[in-house]
């Protein structure tokens, strides 16, 4: 192994040598003309804090790493996809990347309720299906986001896309209208870590504040009232959990060559630095939040 192509990572202790990922051919973090065939999961793409761990991490895992190259054409503006669990910290972390890199947020769900109050054509379309209680044909969720990717804001600042494709035919549905990002994000966290933090959860009824019972303890005077959704017992999240693997499992074949997951059972900030690091490999100070 060449000293030379040794990139600079920051692997937690935990981390370094038991849990392994498959990096993508074109990953911002490797560059060397081969697929690496194992990697650690926490690796990220800042300064060396633990010299020893990282010769260990690489040296076991067979592979030379570069430093991180962009992918995309300069100048152009940035697209992520970005998916994770119920719970898994995906809004907290979406925010932080519109707040960093100037992208333009954009959910499924969110497009599509907007479509609806605003009686559009595709709206209307989607909202007759929805009173029948049916789910809304991905060609019509389709053309609504790719519509919304197409507008002027998306165009000029790049996009994030959030939580969709949610299956392999939507995936498929996108990329055949020619949608596809530079980075595909997979927030991963282990199901009992979910469970943990869903099942905590309880609701202030009167004044609407989520409390948790281990990571934000409710004040005394409140404890009594509090109730917990129907949706945050642990059988609910299992069974959500469930359709939700299944889903990326084939979602992210479509998009391997671009996929990096992302260990988020850390601290909010550890986690966005994580993706800070994914993320500026591709931008290299481009965006309008660095700009300013």
């Amino acid at each position: 192994m060449e000293a030379g192509k040794i990139h600079a990572f920051s692997c937690p202790a935990s981390h370094c040598q038991k849990q392994v990922l498959t990096l993508p051919r074109r990953s911002p973090l490797v560059r060397n003309g081969e697929r690496p065939r194992r990697q650690t999961r926490a690796c990220r793409s800042l300064e060396i804090r633990h010299p020893a761990k990282v010769l260990r991490c690489i040296a076991a895992a067979s592979v030379a790493v570069e430093s991180p190259t962009r992918t995309r054409t300069a100048g152009h503006p940035l697209k992520v996809m970005i998916a994770g669990a119920p719970a898994a910290g995906k809004g907290t972390q979406c925010q932080k990347i519109v707040d960093k890199f100037g992208l333009v947020h954009i959910s499924a769900g969110d497009l599509l309720r907007a479509e609806v109050s605003s009686g559009s054509e595709a709206g209307r379309k989607a909202e007759s299906f929805m009173k029948q209680g049916n789910l809304v044909p991905n060609e019509l969720v389709v053309e609504m986001v790719k519509n919304r990717l197409s507008q002027e804001d998306a165009q000029k600042s790049g996009w994030l896309l959030d939580g969709y494709p949610r299956s392999a035919e939507q995936a498929e549905a996108i990329q055949e209208a020619g949608i596809k990002p530079d980075v595909f994000i997979l927030i991963d966290v282990s199901d009992d870590e979910l469970v943990e933090r869903v099942t905590g959860r309880r609701l202030d009824p009167e004044t609407n504040t989520i409390y948790h019972m281990k990571f934000k303890p409710p004040p005394d005077d409140v404890v009594d009232r509090l109730i917990q959704r129907s949706d945050d017992t642990e059988d609910s999240l299992r069974n959500r959990l469930a359709t939700h693997h299944k889903n990326v499992e084939a979602v992210v074949g479509y998009y391997k060559d671009m996929l990096v997951e992302v260990n988020g059972q850390r601290t909010m900030d550890e986690v966005f630095a994580e993706i800070d690091g994914v993320l500026s490999a591709f931008t290299e100070d481009e965006s309008p939040a660095h700009q300013r």
